[in-house]
């Protein structure tokens, strides 16, 4: 499994937009996508993240190969943002499913 982590600063004034857009285009997962989150930092309230935890690393590339524009990107753009992408392996979480090799 890996996790995308899609970040931007977002004003105040675009929050309901970054809220209702995450409501509106993250209503139906694609199949490689096992979750997703909208997060906003607790110490700098303008930072948001949606977090995605990917099937693998071959989900992720596949759909950031096709031609649309990623829905996360989408998202944040709604909302007046260009987002940056880091890209983490998992090793291990507590529900004891963990990639093996971390693909």
């Amino acid at each position: 499994m890996v996790m995308s982590v899609l970040e931007a600063r977002i004003p105040p004034a675009n929050w309901d937009a970054l809220r209702q857009a995450y409501e509106t285009r993250a209503r139906e997962l694609p199949p490689q996508i096992l979750e997703s989150f909208l997060a906003q930092s607790t110490t700098d309230s303008a930072l948001w993240r949606i977090m995605t935890v990917w099937r693998s690393r071959e989900a992720l590339e596949q759909v950031r190969q096709s031609a649309e524009t990623p829905t996360g990107v989408l998202i944040f753009r709604d909302a007046g943002a260009e987002p940056s992408l880091t890209v983490f392996s998992i090793w291990a979480n507590p529900q004891g499913a963990a990639a093996p090799g971390a693909r």
